[in-house]
């Protein structure tokens, strides 16, 4: 089954589609800090436990935890994690080789735009 979030004014939809072209909302939350746009997170892979993942936490449901990485997106298992990531928070997600826990960080910051003196 096809998933998708859309949002707009505020709201995140979550969207599945029941044929080919046609979706059918079946939740509606608070969009929280995620920006409006439409995420097709039918799309996303299975996260790869040996890299680390940095971006965007855009959904979580019962079975799974959805990042965006660029216009990519991730899925990571819900079970994996002791505490699910704020929605709309930069985290980078690593995992603990003996465990295979997640361990979620917030990303340094790499790129300024300050004024120099």
């Amino acid at each position: 089954m096809k998933q998708r979030l859309l949002v707009m004014n505020g709201q995140k939809l979550v969207q599945d589609e029941k044929a080919p072209g046609k979706w059918e909302t079946v939740n509606v939350e608070k969009a929280g800090s995620l920006k409006p746009a439409i995420y097709n997170i039918y799309q996303s892979q299975q996260a790869d436990k040996t890299v680390g993942h940095s971006g965007v936490i855009i959904h979580a449901d019962k079975d799974n935890v959805y990042q965006q990485i660029g216009r990519n997106y991730v899925q990571h298992k819900r079970s994996d994690f002791d505490k699910v990531p704020e929605i709309g928070s930069v985290k980078t997600i690593t995992y603990i080789a003996e465990s295979g826990r997640a361990k979620v960080d917030t990303p340094a910051q790499t790129q300024s735009r300050g004024v120099k003196r």
